[in-house]
């Protein structure tokens, strides 16, 4: 260096870039990673706290707690002809984000014994990719529960091959539970309108029983605080100081990886990751490299990785036109937890 000139500014390049992940996972080790994310480990029904203002919070827990007590009671499965004492053997928790629905799930899946799964909408479709679906079918077929995490519609086709899975798993006994942001009978609401499909979903509502479970309503909340932006310096000192491995991207770059790697991988795309940097982000127009991003928020949050970012705030990633859209909820979603992630990050 010259003298008088400024230290130059580390570059990124000192960095490990997420696109020398590749991850590839068999079908069983899919299968192997369908278990509450991290942060659920341990959720009980009596670390859940329900909303006073609230009421059917509280009754969502009961409703849990009888669920996971009736195993047995109603024989048969989903679709058994014989007549259930109760309730149904398959129970839905339908509400905005942020009303504990996850945590409710994760509380289920403790609380049965024997095998059990939990997974989101994807990784079980996914799972059908990787294995195909006769041999998705003896995997999971017998299992005491079949947790399904934000059962929410990108495709009539996939939720098409979920309720019939749904219908084979549950004449071995397997039990069924559910959380989405949409009350079943109105998945795909104003996206599609085929006659099979609706034929799908309205059988797909009747196979449970539906809770909702009201909270602070995401058409009326504000995300609290905004997304941190850093410059690229703030960057690296974020990235220099974490405790574990990172990444750094340009934010194009990573959504090009994204594309590369199917959104069942992204789990491992984050193993074991301490922070994240992303450059120059700019506002999301496609919708699809804006739904991989969705999917890849999810895993990020799940295991709880800072984000580094530059150029647009991330809370602002989202075009006037998605936000306007049928896939408004998952967006909201993905801007509270990008808010969480980035506040992680400061220097």
């Amino acid at each position: 260096m010259k003298a008088g000139m400024a230290p130059e500014t580390p570059s990124s390049a000192t960095h490990p870039s997420i696109r020398d992940r590749s991850p590839a996972m068999t079908g069983q080790e899919i299968a192997a990673s369908l278990v509450p994310p991290r942060q659920f480990d341990g959720a009980t029904l009596e670390s859940y706290r329900p909303d006073p203002d609230h009421p059917s919070q509280a009754e969502a827990v009961e409703a849990v707690r009888a669920f996971a007590g009736s195993r047995g009671g109603g024989g048969g499965g989903l679709f058994s002809r014989r007549k259930a004492p109760a309730a149904k053997a398959g129970l839905y928790l339908d509400g905005g984000f942020g009303v504990g629905k996850t945590h409710l799930l994760a509380a289920l899946y403790g609380m049965t014994k024997g095998r059990r799964y939990f997974g989101t909408f994807i990784e079980y479709t996914a799972l059908v990719g990787a294995l195909g679906f006769q041999p998705t079918v003896q995997l999971l077929k017998g299992a005491a529960l079949v947790a399904i995490d934000e059962f929410e519609l990108d495709d009539p086709g996939d939720t098409m091959m979920m309720t019939r899975l749904l219908g084979e798993l549950a004449e071995s006994g397997t039990r069924i539970a559910a959380t989405s942001n949409t009350p079943p009978n109105a998945l795909g609401e104003g996206r599609f309108a085929a006659v099979d499909f609706l034929r799908e979903i309205h059988a797909l509502a009747a196979r449970f029983d539906i809770l909702r479970i009201d909270g602070e309503d995401y058409r009326r909340r504000e995300v609290s605080g905004s997304a941190v932006v850093l410059d690229d310096a703030g960057i690296d000192r974020v990235l220099d100081a974490a405790s574990g491995p990172v990444v750094d991207d340009d934010f194009g770059e990573l959504l090009h990886h994204l594309a590369t790697v199917h959104p069942s991988r992204y789990v491992k795309l984050v193993d074991g990751l301490a922070a994240i940097g992303l450059r120059e982000v700019a506002t999301l127009h496609d919708q699809t490299d804006a739904l991989r991003f969705v999917a890849f928020v999810d895993r990020l949050y799940d295991e709880r990785v800072p984000i580094a970012a530059s150029g647009t705030p991330l809370d602002e990633v989202f075009g006037a036109d998605m936000l306007g859209g049928g896939y408004r909820k998952k967006y909201l979603r993905a801007i509270s937890r990008l808010v969480a992630l980035t506040s992680g990050a400061r220097e």
